[in-house]
């Protein structure tokens, strides 16, 4: 077949084909281009899932009559206009791409009016082919509708999912987008009904009830807030606590410049933020914001413009990863923000038709401390429970504060965790709060008291080379060699003494001295393969931990050890002293509060 030109109708439906993959995409662009157009209220209305009818109204500031037909051809932008624009772009979209591609498979119309002009107009698009501009009847900004997605393309218009399913994509795409942009006004509707409306939010107390509604009420109170700068970067937003982790990773936001971008380099990151502190199987949730100069970002990379390349990969990744870390090693149990577990509200509901007694609250009730029995201990007895437990005397507390709980203002002042009760089966310590009644898992809580101590002396300490009397010769491909060249320094500053010996070989000579005993082949493998992704690795520092926790759990107390209440009040209090003590080491959590309103619940009182 001879080469020849492609008909513009033929090209376009290609170019469709990369831009509009479903109504979801057609919404992204068209909704995107009215926040470039500074708009402050965008309303999008659908008919069966986006493939009968979508339209997007913005009061935006419009598009001039005689750049309407402009607006539809291919490669036409407002938005960039030389080769700097391009390296720099600060806009949603840039390539002049989506409204012809759009226009070429739909029944298709722009009618918008400019800022300060007399009147709007309007001009259709059917399948590509474009008519003239005409007077129309619009307030200020701009309305684009397109109907009959892929009526033109009937093997596309067959790939498209069930409505519901559609439909649901473009919602999600919306969540996205309020998320982005909490300062404008969004409203969703479907079949003519209203769906959803995000209104804007400026204070903070406005941000967060618009976050509560776009993730669930409960993610606000169950997230870090953070802000961050470094390097001429920013990190803003939220973090999920560990113990609100999901099941799928279906509440994780990332916005670069406020767009939405999925990048590796930025999964990479948040994982190992979490690696100390999240369940197995379980995924972070969080919404985070970095803005950085566009320069310093490709955004030319996809279509869709969803995927980006960071010209300072290794140092955005580090930044994250360092931002994120310092955020969750800052939660103490106890602490405000670091949210416990809580008892389900449907465990906690009982029958509301049961008559129960009147009562105002806690505030007359009678302290738990007041029916339990003192324990005079004397200074040497407790000196001896905390070497038990501990290994070494610490400072004794007086007899009397050791042995009675104090009141709930007194604990609300001096500890979070309160003070101990009982020990229940012989793993779980009870103490009373001012907020309700804790319940720590003793050897969790330990577990993690520990495995912070071994961490802090260990780096104290260094990552030390061990010499191998016998080197081990590693066959790699050439372009792992060639890392591992490059990367001699940083391999080095992690224990490895590693040679290049042949264009597809490495000669290890040195390895961790903590390490020992691992499978020192693949543990070198997998940094050298790291730092040619990432261009850092944290490996050394993973299979270190995971020796340390395993070393932290056997030294933790056992179930069935039965402790005495200066015990117990000594693990509490290192809980609120101690980094990440919300978790243990394999990320299970450590304390569980019952608040006040959850014991009335159970009990039936104020009915």
């Amino acid at each position: 077949m001879p080469i020849r030109l492609l008909p513009d109708t033929l090209v376009d439906q290609i170019a469709a084909g990369e831009v509009v993959e479903r109504p979801a995409s057609a919404v992204k662009e068209l909704v995107e281009n009215a926040l470039d157009a500074g708009a402050t209220r965008v309303e999008v209305e659908l008919e069966e899932g986006g493939a009968r009818l979508i339209r997007i109204r913005d009061n935006g500031a419009g598009i001039a009559k005689d750049e309407l037909a402009l607006a539809l051809s291919r490669h036409a932008t407002s938005k960039i206009a030389s080769l700097e624009d391009l390296e720099s772009v600060a806009t949603m979209g840039f390539r002049g791409e989506a409204l012809p591609s759009i226009a070429s498979v739909s029944q298709f119309s722009i009618t918008s009016r400019q800022t300060g002009a007399e009147r709007a107009w309007r001009i259709e698009c059917d399948g590509g082919r474009m008519g003239e501009p005409m007077p129309a009847q619009h307030p200020q900004g701009t309305t684009v509708e397109a109907r009959e997605l892929f009526y033109n393309v009937p093997a596309r218009r067959r790939f498209l999912r069930a409505e519901r399913t559609e439909f649901g994509h473009i919602e999600e795409l919306l969540r996205a987008l309020a998320l982005a942009r909490m300062d404008v006004e969004l409203r969703l509707s479907h079949n003519g009904k209203a769906v959803r409306v995000w209104r804007p939010s400026h204070e903070e107390a406005e941000r967060l009830r618009r976050l509560g509604e776009t993730l669930g009420a409960e993610f606000p109170a169950q997230s870090l807030y953070l802000d961050e700068a470094a390097a001429g970067f920013r990190l803003s937003g939220w973090v999920g606590l560990p113990t609100a982790a999901r099941a799928q990773a279906d509440q994780q936001f990332f916005f670069v410049n406020r767009r939405l971008v999925r990048d590796r380099t930025v999964t990479h990151a948040v994982r190992q933020a979490y690696a100390d502190v999240l369940y197995h199987g379980r995924h972070p949730a969080y919404v985070l914001f970095l803005d950085m100069d566009p320069t310093r970002v490709d955004v030319n990379v996809h279509p869709a413009k969803s995927e980006v390349r960071f010209r300072d990969q290794r140092l955005v990744h580090d930044f994250l990863y360092r931002s994120l870390h310092r955020a969750l090693a800052a939660t103490r149990a106890g602490e405000v923000g670091s949210e416990p577990l809580r008892l389900p509200e449907a465990a906690a509901q009982v029958a509301s038709s049961s008559p129960g007694p009147s009562t105002q609250g806690y505030a007359a009730a009678t302290p738990f401390g007041a029916f339990q029995t003192p324990l005079r201990l004397n200074v040497r007895d407790q000196v001896s429970a905390m070497a038990a437990l501990y290994g070494t005397p610490q400072t004794p507390r007086e007899p009397a504060a050791a042995a009675h709980a104090p009141t709930q203002a007194e604990a609300a002042h001096e500890h979070p965790l309160g003070y101990a009760l009982a020990q229940l089966h012989g793993i779980f310590i009870l103490a009373e709060s001012a907020e309700g009644l804790v319940v720590v898992d003793m050897h969790a809580a330990h577990e993690r008291i520990s495995y912070e101590r071994l961490k802090r002396a260990q780096e104290g300490e260094g990552i030390r080379a061990l010499p191998l009397l016998v080197p081990m010769v590693l066959a790699v491909s050439e372009r792992e060699a060639a890392a591992a060249e490059e990367h001699a320094k940083a391999l080095a500053a992690l224990g490895f003494e590693i040679d290049r010996s042949g264009p597809q070989n490495l000669t290890v000579r040195a390895i961790p001295a903590l390490l020992e005993g691992v499978d020192t082949r693949q543990l070198a493998l997998d940094v050298i393969a790291d730092l040619m992704a990432h261009g850092s690795t944290r490996r050394v520092q993973e299979e270190r931990n995971a020796l340390l926790g395993t070393m932290a759990c056997h030294a933790s107390v056992r179930a069935n050890r039965r402790l005495t209440l200066p015990e117990m009040n000594a693990l509490l209090r290192d809980m609120e002293a101690t980094e990440r003590s919300g978790q243990c080491n394999h990320g299970r959590p450590t304390w569980v509060l019952l608040d006040k309103t959850q014991l009335d619940r159970l009990f039936l009182r104020g009915r």
